[in-house]
């Protein structure tokens, strides 16, 4: 792709796999910021090493390690998770495209997110968990690239996340809110609590067992400036 046509929010394909952008920063060596949907990891890129992908309905493909179908045809349900393919907010709701939200509760055929967000039906598709009968398996640009090891990886990478959730925080552990796909990074720990920088306060055993929050990178690192 060449750097103009890449957007905030773009589904492409960066060394086989399926990413998201999530900043362009034009003057950057590298100027595509993305994450892979499979487990969040974030990296950096050229434009040219990227491709397009517009997801569709039956597409299936793995989100923080789960395995999800794209419907259309099926109703919402609360709890339930929906991407925003066809964003058309109102002036009151704040989102943009390819966003992952939590449905809170169902109105109609719209839906009223975590985050407070009226998504109307045409803008979504619905994330069916699982691998859905006759979908289309878009988690790799080319299947026959992958080895038998990746597979193996891909089939016990929800555990694997739920593991590297249980260490100890530390600050600058970044956190994946699950509810509306933000993070948050610790910015403080007193004793067996630590400060996020949103402002939320958890035990080091309410963060690790809860369901909303999952574990990413520590910023010292360093792979992710």
């Amino acid at each position: 792709m060449k750097l103009l046509q890449v957007r905030k929010g773009q589904f492409v394909y960066y060394k086989n796999e399926l990413h998201k952008v999530y900043s362009v920063k034009p003057l950057a060596k590298k100027s595509v910021l993305m994450f892979r949907v499979k487990d969040m990891e974030q990296v950096a890129s050229r434009a040219d090493e990227v491709s397009l992908y517009k997801p569709k309905h039956m597409d299936s493909f793995m989100f923080f390690g789960e395995r999800y179908t794209l419907r259309e045809d099926v109703p919402a349900e609360e709890g339930g998770y929906i991407l925003i393919a066809k964003p058309d907010p109102d002036y009151m709701d704040h989102y943009s495209l390819n966003e992952f939200e939590k449905i809170e509760s169902v109105e109609g055929k719209n839906v009223i997110t975590t985050r407070q967000n009226t998504v109307k039906s045409r803008e979504f598709f619905v994330m069916v968990p699982g691998e859905e009968q006759g979908s289309n398996d878009i988690a790799y640009y080319d299947k026959g690239k992958v080895s038998e090891e990746q597979k193996r990886h891909d089939a016990q990478l929800a555990e694997d996340l739920r593991d590297r959730s249980s260490i100890r925080p530390s600050i600058g552990d970044v956190y994946l809110n699950l509810d509306n796909a933000g993070t948050a990074m610790v910015v403080a720990i007193m004793g067996e609590e630590v400060t996020l920088g949103t402002g939320d306060k958890l035990t080091f055993h309410d963060l690790h067992k809860a369901d909303n929050w999952s574990y990413l990178y520590n910023v010292a690192d360093g792979d992710f400036r």
